[in-house]
């Protein structure tokens, strides 16, 4: 039997016979579900050009108030390990959102994206919308695996599909003000 765990999703376990099954399951670490990519001027544009996730994950946390950063990964403790490797992000974070109820989340590890979202900063923009894209391509066979994904220049935002469509455009406002 093989177990996999995904970032802070669930625990999914089939047998070593469900090979294919098993895989795309493992690519859950990337779920996703709706998107937006879109352009901006101001405060919070500089912000998504930041060089790290901590940078613009407080900038979100000063718009939304739900807001909390909760843990900034290092290349050792990444659940997806793509921090600092090929093709992979270069700076990481995970937040909380006030707003995900306790008892949707309970079941998660404390930084599970589910309990409000992550941040994740590429090289370029060329580097999240791939990314972004992966997420989706998943999401789409595995709807109950679905976020809010946000890009923004070499940033992408990502967000627990735990809170409304209208509490989610919070942060593409926020990343694109």
């Amino acid at each position: 039997m093989t177990i996999v765990m995904l970032e802070g999703f669930v625990i999914i376990r089939r047998t070593v016979a469900a090979a294919s099954v098993a895989l795309a399951a493992f690519s859950l670490a990337a779920c996703s579900g709706s998107s937006s990519t879109s352009t901006g001027t101001g405060a919070a544009a500089e912000s998504a050009s930041a060089k790290t996730a901590d940078d613009v994950t407080k900038a979100l946390g000063e718009k939304i108030a739900s807001v909390k950063l909760f843990k900034t990964y290092t290349a050792e403790d990444d659940p997806n390990h793509l921090l600092g490797r090929p093709n992979g992000y270069t700076s990481k974070t995970a937040f909380s959102d006030s707003r995900v109820k306790a008892s949707e989340v309970e079941y998660l590890g404390a930084d599970s994206l589910e309990r409000g979202g992550s941040v994740e900063v590429f090289a370029d923009e060329a580097g999240a919308k791939k990314r972004m894209d992966f997420i989706q391509s998943v999401a789409k066979n595995l709807p109950a695996a679905g976020e809010y994904d946000y890009v923004k220049g070499a940033v992408l935002v990502r967000v627990s599909r735990f809170l409304t469509p209208d509490q989610a455009k919070e942060y593409e406002a926020a990343l694109n003000s």
